[in-house]
């Protein structure tokens, strides 16, 4: 296929996770013209250093479950106007998302200006497709779940599951704790279990926090809204401790590095997420050993003295065979431009 004839690739993702799971398929779009669709975040910007990146407004349905609906339709007609912009100015041949929300209405978009619509579903969703994959699966020609169970309970789904326990010695760490809240939202019951857990003397390590647009920060350490995605990976490496909320982004991207993880999964009933699947993805991990729970000042203690004592262990998402089928989807999308 000559260069002048690739298909156009656009890729597309919410925030956190979602969108670290596009630059873990660079291996499928490197090869092609292509651009990426995001939340104007921490991480999209680090991205559009390198990478032709537009922005859509971040918007999701649990916004009114959470007593929001005016801001979450306000949000939406933006992103209706954003998306709708981008799709004319750049209509791609092959459209592939990992969701969620804010990604609904480009790929809408991209559908009815013909283009081959792949969604790959969340890797949290461990046992039944998330709400964007049930809502959103209709516009897609193919449909991706990363389990099997997930995949059985979304009919017609292919399954690819990319989850591996990494083998090997832990590297040496720093004594660091470092504290991260993620991409999108505030979470200052994570923050204030840290600053309790300093207060009383149950961290002498150095603590790095970083606590979101508009959260609480801690006194007397590195406090900061975000960081740019290198410098996270910097303290990644470096770091002993993570204390992190339940996204599968943040929980993977610190055991890659072999850190001690304690997860602090968001909760609806407190409003502090649009629902509790968090609370399925620390399940999960939980149960094979690879990090801890925490949801109080007393579990949080705990934690920090198990983290202490046992063995550290490291994990990673390994996509080679989905990144093949997408390979071979490429090569077959022909460009209409």
């Amino acid at each position: 296929m000559s260069s002048a004839r690739k298909p156009l690739i656009c890729l597309a993702a919410s925030g956190g996770g979602h969108v670290r799971q596009i630059l873990d398929l660079k291996p499928v779009w490197q090869d092609y013209p292509h651009y990426i669709v995001t939340e104007d975040t921490a991480l999209g910007r680090s991205i559009a250093a390198e990478e032709e990146v537009h922005f859509v407004p971040h918007f999701a349905l649990g916004q009114a479950r959470l007593g929001n609906r005016a801001g979450m339709l306000a949000a939406a007609w933006r992103s209706i106007a954003a998306s709708w912009r981008i799709v004319r100015r750049r209509r791609p041949d092959l459209f592939i998302t990992t969701g969620a929300g804010s990604q609904l209405f480009v790929m809408l978009f991209a559908r009815l200006a013909g283009a081959t619509v792949v969604l790959i579903d969340s890797f949290a969703r461990f046992r039944a497709p998330s709400a964007f994959a049930r809502l959103a699966g209709r516009l897609a020609h193919v449909r991706i779940a990363q389990s099997r169970e997930s995949a059985a309970a979304w009919g017609g789904a292919l399954s690819f599951d990319p989850f591996r326990v990494n083998d090997g010695d832990p590297p040496v760490k720093d004594p660091l704790l470092f504290a991260t809240v993620g991409a999108t939202l505030p979470f200052d019951r994570l923050v204030q279990l840290v600053e309790h857990a300093r207060d009383a003397g149950l961290i002498a390590e150095q603590i790095v926090v970083q606590h979101g647009e508009g959260g609480r920060p801690v006194p007397g350490v590195r406090s900061v809204e975000g960081l740019p995605f290198a410098e996270v990976q910097g303290l990644l490496r470096r770091a002993s401790i993570v204390v992190c909320h339940g996204g599968t982004g943040s929980l993977i991207t610190a055991l890659r590095e072999w850190c001690q993880v304690i997860a602090v999964p968001r909760s609806f009933a407190r409003g502090e997420h649009y629902d509790d699947h968090q609370e399925e993805i620390v399940d999960a991990f939980e149960e094979r050993g690879l990090i801890q729970r925490a949801d109080d000042d007393a579990q949080f203690a705990a934690a920090l003295a198990e983290a202490r004592r046992r063995p550290r262990r490291s994990a990673t998402t390994d996509p080679a065979e989905l990144i093949a089928y997408l390979r071979d989807l490429a090569e077959a999308t022909p460009a209409r431009g």
